[in-house]
């Protein structure tokens, strides 16, 4: 399906950025799809992000640049899209990357299943600060009504891998930036798919285009923040779905035993403490859950990747395994 006179636009929010975001720019001004409207949103940088843009902007009449005062991803993400021409929005971090067909794929995705589709994601790689491949969000193939799907993971990953309708970023109200507001910031992507499925479909492109950038100072990488994020998206969701329970309870167990062994995996154990603290002051019965089920799973899987990096160092790995773009 040619899909080339429709117009995407693309929303890049960016806080102190400066050592990611040229390379990001380069991903999304070398897609294949080239008809973009390409918006950087500035929050409030004390760095020179804004110069790297306006750089960019020199020489690709696509880009341009809004500044703001700091208020946080989500109130970035929201000034993108709402001064954004185009009726589909994607939006990318300005860490992360996106292979050359992004767009165009998850354009045509869009367009072949119809009005009631609202979301279309790609499968992401997780790469390292060198670019480097070294780890994959699972590939799932979870489509059409995914509400109960959402309610029990973040099956998508992140927020750099998905074109939205502009029609469900309406009904959705946009990101939350209430969470950033009450210091508990980290789950605006989870709570935003939660309130698009309430109205639209999802659909997948089932290949690996977006490279998500794991670093320390990502903002996931605040544990305890992340799992009282992850809870007020729970608490505003149970508030219309009490007869979901279960399903978000179920959401909540696998997040936190994922999080438990992220912090044992880089000594964290101080985090390890306030996941249990917090579980606990919840309800004392999700500290027993996380043990019997979700922690031994995901420690074994942690187990077996750590083994697999041993026998392949990541100096030993290719390369991210899209182009990132050619020099501007």
């Amino acid at each position: 399906m040619k899909v080339d006179h429709h117009l995407v636009s693309v929303v890049i929010p960016a806080y102190n950025a400066c050592s990611t975001i040229d390379e990001t720019l380069r991903s999304v001004r070398t897609q294949s799809h080239e008809n973009l409207e390409i918006i950087v949103v500035d929050d409030g940088s004390i760095d020179t992000t804004s110069a790297i843009a306006q750089e960019h902007a020199s020489h690709d009449p696509r880009v341009k640049i809004i500044t703001q005062k700091n208020a946080g991803v989500a109130a970035a993400r929201n000034t993108g899209w709402k001064s954004a021409r185009s009726d589909f929005i994607a939006f990318i971090d300005a860490d992360d990357l996106w292979a050359a067909t992004n767009i165009e794929r998850q354009l045509q995705v869009m367009l072949a299943a119809g009005g009631k589709t609202g979301l279309v994601y790609s499968w992401s790689a997780i790469i390292d600060a060198g670019s480097r491949v070294f780890n994959e969000v699972p590939p799932t193939l979870i489509e059409g009504d995914v509400l109960d799907n959402i309610f029990q993971g973040n099956f998508i990953g992140n927020g750099s891998a998905v074109l939205v309708r502009r029609e469900a970023l309406v009904a959705a109200k946009g990101f939350e930036s209430e969470l950033h507001a009450k210091g508990a910031q980290g789950c605006e992507d989870l709570l935003f798919y939660c309130r698009v499925a309430e109205s639209f479909h999802f659909a997948v492109v089932p290949e690996y285009l977006v490279g998500y950038r794991n670093l320390p100072q990502n903002m996931s990488s605040n544990m305890p923040r992340m799992i009282r994020s992850w809870m007020l998206v729970m608490d505003e969701m149970l508030s219309r779905y009490p007869d979901r329970e279960e399903k978000l309870t179920r959401g909540l167990t696998a997040y936190s035993g994922y999080l438990l062994v992220r912090a044992l995996g880089i000594g964290k154990f101080d985090y390890i403490i306030s996941l249990l603290v917090l579980l606990a002051q919840r309800d004392p019965l999700l500290v027993a859950k996380v043990f019997a089920n979700d922690f031994p799973r995901d420690l074994a899987k942690a187990a077996r990747r750590r083994l697999l990096r041993l026998r392949f160092p990541l100096s030993r790995r290719p390369l991210l395994p899209f182009p990132i773009g050619a020099s501007s």
